[in-house]
């Protein structure tokens, strides 16, 4: 067992797994008939597989981001919490993830931003949609990736129905903007 796990590490000399770290900041944006409205993702976690190349540029391998639901908190408080977990279907659904689809290669690992596209699956509510959506990426320190991004869904395309609250006199816009800057180290 040793020898074959000495093996794998010495066919992938330069691949890493790097985790999401507690440095992060998820929110999602949206709009109702009376005001626009924030909500932060207090929970995220997730990991990567990176492999460095010669270059001093990486492959993205792979890459799965979690964000739990019953942690996504509103600035319009416990009311629009609990719509929002209800629309999300978080008792059967707790999580909303993203999983890379395509390996991305050859991206520079510069303390400058780099912007690439990233396809992968978005999972919200138990519907799953690939999208592609820019993200830019840099290297503030050296073990340290950050990816900052923003996408536009319809919450439509995710079987979720637009809130409503104080008897229908508030309804929520079906787009929301989920904005996110994630560090993996």
């Amino acid at each position: 067992m040793a020898i074959a796990f000495a093996f794998i590490k010495a066919a992938n000399p330069l691949q890493s797994t790097y985790t999401v770290s507690k440095e992060h900041t998820v929110t999602i944006h949206g709009t109702s008939n009376l005001h626009s409205w924030d909500e932060t993702v207090q929970n995220v976690s997730g990991s990567g597989t990176v492999k460095w190349n010669d270059d001093g540029s990486f492959d993205l391998d792979a890459i799965t981001i979690k964000m739990e639901v019953n942690s996504i908190k509103s600035d319009m408080g416990s009311a629009m919490n609990n719509n929002t977990y209800k629309a999300l279907k978080a008792d059967a659904n707790p999580e909303i993830t993203f999983v890379l689809s395509s390996p991305i290669r050859s991206i520079p690992a510069k303390a400058y931003e780099t912007v690439f596209s990233a396809k992968g699956n978005l999972t919200i509510a138990g519907v799953t949609r690939q999208i592609e959506m820019q993200v830019k990426v840099y290297m503030p320190v050296k073990g340290q990736l950050v990816f900052d991004g923003s996408q536009t869904i319809k919450m439509t395309d995710y079987g979720i129905s637009p809130p409503v609250a104080l008897f229908g006199t508030l309804k929520t816009g079906n787009e929301i903007t989920l904005n996110f800057k994630t560090s993996l180290q």
